[in-house]
């Protein structure tokens, strides 16, 4: 494949062996101490390597969406309304965004594999904990532990890849992880759903923390996070002056931080992130389930079916923006706004449905919408992965990725608010009307990131610009 999908089709302001849309030349090796670092090879290995750390993601998405098939149960069994409800998930997803960026120095600095095999061990411990949990806060403080292990997921696999596959399919791989996410989205949706009213709570809950054991003797016996160095040839004696060689340096964490930041297209990628991954989201997370049941008067199981709906779709839009983001990088924007335009006037024609009861092919219709949220986040890291080296890629990724979890926080609560507000005290179930307002508050954030994406399209294009000048 002689196109770039990765990079821009101008040459661009840092210099990487990926900026450029034409043909690609094979990459040159780099030197590290004593060993030649080779080009992504592809191939078995790649994959072998991808699926090792992908189970770990896919577990990962199993726990933080454990959550959305349990609201109803949880604000039961701990006696809650919709705002502490709201707050389970808001404080997951603020520990993960708030992870992203140490987690990406990490993984610069130590590796994929020993940040998956933590993250295993978090994931685990915070589910356990909230089996067992019998009140509010220690539950609460359960999903903060949980929060932490998923956070470490996701940029690990993303790094294992980029070392892994020629920069041409990772459009493609960056998808396919989202999709094999998803996977465990259904798992939740189908099997968790299912588990949790026939076996109970605790067994349930305790089930999933014990499948981390599996996981973490996968990671920790077959991955290989890089292909194996190459030696260098030793020069000849008269050749290596006296004295001990000086150490590669490293930037410090705020400058690698701060390199990150001060490239357009990271920031691009955190907009691009924010605006298209929220909606979906914080339907699936949490509001989906309570809102199909009490505003729209489904049972469970026909709710449960449109949850697994929107898993399909997620999954579906994946293999496609991934196919079409592995021919050219100009279907990035296209792709972002699109998705942006069509999510706002589906949730437009749902809210202003008379009555606040959509018929049946128009919820159908924005839960299909919504699959595409998703895939078209991961956009906002192809925008960082080509405009970024490879030694602060974890870096830069981590910042895009803090992006879709705080629109999603934002949305919880606000939803979670303006429910409470709008519901008379002592009521037990929440309305479709106050759904219907609550469920407005996701324009504030759409509107927001819109803006943000097309004023940083610009500086993006005017950088390009003046780096061909």
């Amino acid at each position: 494949m002689s196109v770039e999908p990765t990079c821009s089709a101008r040459p661009l302001s840092v210099p990487a062996p990926r900026s450029t849309a034409g043909p690609t030349p094979p990459a040159a090796p780099s030197v590290v101490g004593a060993a030649v670092l080779p080009p992504p090879p592809g191939g078995r290995a790649a994959w072998l390597a991808w699926s090792v750390g992908a189970s770990v993601y896919v577990l990962a998405v199993i726990h933080r969406t454990s959550l959305g098939v349990a609201g109803l149960d949880a604000a039961d069994r701990f006696a809650i309304g919709a705002s502490a409800l709201s707050t389970f998930s808001i404080l997951q997803v603020l520990v993960y965004a708030a992870m992203q960026i140490p987690v990406g120095l990490l993984v610069d600095r130590f590796g994929p594999r020993r940040v998956l095999l933590l993250g295993v061990l978090l994931l685990s411990a915070g589910q356990l904990a909230f089996a067992f949990s019998s009140s509010f806060a220690p539950a609460l403080a359960s999903r903060a532990v949980l929060g932490c292990g998923d956070a470490m997921t996701f940029i690990s696999v993303l790094r294992i890849a980029a070392r892994w596959f020629p920069a041409a399919k990772n459009p493609f791989v960056a998808q396919l992880t989202g999709l094999a996410g998803m996977g465990g989205n259904l798992v939740t949706t189908v099997v968790l759903a299912d588990a949790l009213h026939r076996e109970g709570w605790t067994p349930t809950f305790t089930a999933i923390a014990l499948l981390g054991v599996a996981v973490f003797a996968l990671v920790a016996l077959f991955l290989r996070e890089a292909p194996a160095p190459a030696p260098v040839p030793a020069p000849a004696p008269a050749l290596v002056p006296p004295g001990p060689r000086p150490a590669a340096a490293r930037p410090g964490v705020g400058r690698q931080v701060r390199q990150a930041w001060s490239e357009p297209g990271t920031r691009l990628g955190l907009w691009v992130h924010f605006t298209t991954q929220f909606p979906g989201n914080a339907f699936g997370l949490l509001w989906g389930l309570p809102y199909l049941v009490e505003a729209q008067g489904m049972s469970r199981t026909g709710a449960g079916g449109l949850l697994t709906l929107l898993v399909l779709a997620n999954m579906s839009f994946g293999l496609l923006f991934g196919r079409v983001l592995s021919r050219t990088a100009r279907a990035r924007m296209p792709i972002v706004l699109t998705v942006v335009g069509a999510t706002a006037l589906g949730w437009a024609l749902v809210l202003a449905w008379p009555g606040g009861h959509p018929p049946a092919w128009l919820l159908v219709g924005i839960i299909l919408v919504m699959g595409s949220n998703g895939p078209a986040s991961l956009v906002g890291l192809d925008y960082a992965r080509a405009r970024n080296p490879v030694e602060r890629l974890g870096t830069a990724s981590g910042i895009v990725n803090m992006g879709g979890f705080i629109g999603t926080m934002i949305t919880l609560f606000g939803i979670g608010v303006i429910l409470d507000v709008l519901t008379p005290a002592g009521t037990d179930t929440y309305s479709a009307g106050a759904f219907r307002w609550a469920f407005c508050w996701l324009y504030v954030p759409l509107a927001a990131g819109t803006l943000m994406i097309l004023r940083l399209r610009r500086k993006v294009a005017e950088r390009e610009r003046d780096a061909t000048a």
